[in-house]
């Protein structure tokens, strides 16, 4: 009877965070979440665009796939019922398994990532205690956490699979050093270290926040009730998981550590050095992701809580998240005509819009990013001004043109579109995808195979 009921209250949870994912649309977009039903292969997909390869090699897949939305859909439903399932198993009783299944579905890190539309680091954060398990599954839960930098580095922490880790972060690793060598940055601004920094919640500070696993950088994703107070319920939390650290394995107590570390040293504005100079140091602007890290430390402690001390810990979970279902409303499926989607006969050329933002906003207001680079090749800005700080700066092939649009030809653009509307067609070819692009592509979509067919010869 127990096992029923828990078995219910995991599809409850679940359904709670992922329910929007389910709901009618055609299109996912919220803020940094952009999946439309027609998605194209461009370079910027590959990771060999005008700006550093964030989103690689998740863009690609969703390019290929003939259903893309549909596909995310899947995703973040699937990712979520195998947190509940992990949870399942780590717990070692039924009550270790009620904390250890709210604290893996059902908390601050993935739903506040969410709501930055930063769906497949929520996705990552849901799988990796699968990962470090190391169970059934776990290989193809840390392929999918590879769908993105942050979550490829979390699940190679936890994995001991160190020739599929490589692989499953070569796209982006290799898409970075090719650009640093061309000249490119990989470095960021100490403007964009202080803006992505971790920030305060509620009455809790901002140690109490990253303590909860809360402390985005943008207050906007964070739900009403973390604000208003009940963040104090992520500190209770972390409170009793401590009285089970012995319980925890050292690699994830040392893996929980570091990221807190790193979190820490970012508040602290110590990683700035690091992230104005060191190449690829871009990749700790937003250190709060990297708390990612402590997600399977915190259900292996709740796991292992005995009655009482389990009960409180996943009624802390629960109340420190009170409000997730209605927060997360924001990320329901818009019409595609609700979106500023161009229409440019761009014929596989690149495209320069003159004048267009690299942030807009959808027919109800909602900000997102901008469109045209998921189904076109665009001359990317990536500029980010916060009031009047410069955060990031353009890309050096967007600032050329801008300064002179007479160059487009030359600098192998193909059509230049005005804010009027109106296209100019420059008269050059389109420029082929990259060969190492599509090929560290190719090796990460068979990786799952590779690291099974070595499993098997071992």
């Amino acid at each position: 009877m127990l096992s029923w009921l828990l078995l219910a209250y995991a599809v409850a949870l679940v359904l709670g965070v992922t329910w929007p994912f389910l709901a009618p649309g055609e299109a996912l977009a919220y803020r940094d979440m952009l999946v439309l039903p027609d998605m194209a292969l461009t370079r910027a997909a590959l990771g060999f665009g005008d700006l550093p390869a964030r989103n690689v090699p998740q863009d690609a897949l969703l390019a290929v796939l003939p259903f893309p939305v549909l596909a995310v859909r899947a995703l973040v439903v699937g990712a979520a019922a195998a947190a509940a399932w992990a949870g399942w198993r780590i717990g070692r009783d039924g009550w270790g398994r009620f904390a250890a299944i709210t604290v893996a579905v059902w908390n601050p890190f993935v739903v506040e990532r969410l709501l930055q539309g930063q769906w497949s680091v929520a996705v990552a954060a849901w799988l990796l205690p699968l990962v470090a398990l190391g169970a059934r599954g776990s290989i193809a839960a840390q392929w999918v956490c590879s769908l993105t930098p942050t979550g490829a580095i979390a699940a190679a922490l936890h994995s001991r699979r160190w020739l599929f880790s490589a692989l499953t972060c070569a796209p982006w690793i290799v898409a970075g050093a090719v650009a640093a060598f061309s000249g490119g940055q990989g470095t960021s601004s100490a403007q964009a270290a202080a803006m992505f920094a971790p920030r305060a919640e509620g009455s809790v500070g901002t140690l109490g926040a990253l303590l909860g696993l809360g402390g985005i950088w943008n207050a906007h994703a964070v739900p009403a009730s973390r604000a208003s107070g009940f963040a104090i319920f992520g500190v209770l939390l972390f409170a009793v998981l401590c009285l089970a650290w012995r319980h925890v394995p050292r690699r994830l107590l040392v893996l929980a550590g570091l990221g807190f570390a790193l979190a820490l040293a970012s508040w602290a504005g110590w990683l700035t050095p690091i992230i104005q100079h060191v190449p690829g140091g871009g990749l700790l602007r937003d250190a709060h992701k990297l708390l990612i890290l402590a997600i399977p430390a915190y259900v292996t402690a709740a796991g292992n809580l005995p009655g009482l001390r389990a009960q409180l810990a996943g009624s802390f979970a629960l109340l420190q998240l009170l409000d997730a279902p209605f927060a997360l409303s924001a990320l329901t499926p818009v019409p595609a005509s609700s979106l500023p989607i161009p229409h440019v006969d761009d014929q596989g050329r690149d495209v320069f819009f003159v004048d267009r933002p690299t942030l807009t906003r959808r027919a109800d207001g909602a900000t997102i990013v901008d469109p045209a680079p998921k189904i076109m090749n665009v001359v990317e800005s990536g500029a980010l001004r916060v009031g009047d700080v410069e955060v990031d700066p353009p890309s050096p092939r967007w600032s050329a043109l801008n300064a002179d649009v007479g160059l487009a030809a030359s600098m192998g653009v193909g059509v230049v579109v005005y804010p009027d509307g109106r296209s100019v067609n420059t008269g050059a070819a389109p420029v082929g995808l990259p060969p190492l692009g599509l090929g560290l592509f190719g090796l990460w979509c068979v990786s799952p195979l590779i690291a099974v067919l070595t499993r098997r010869i071992r």
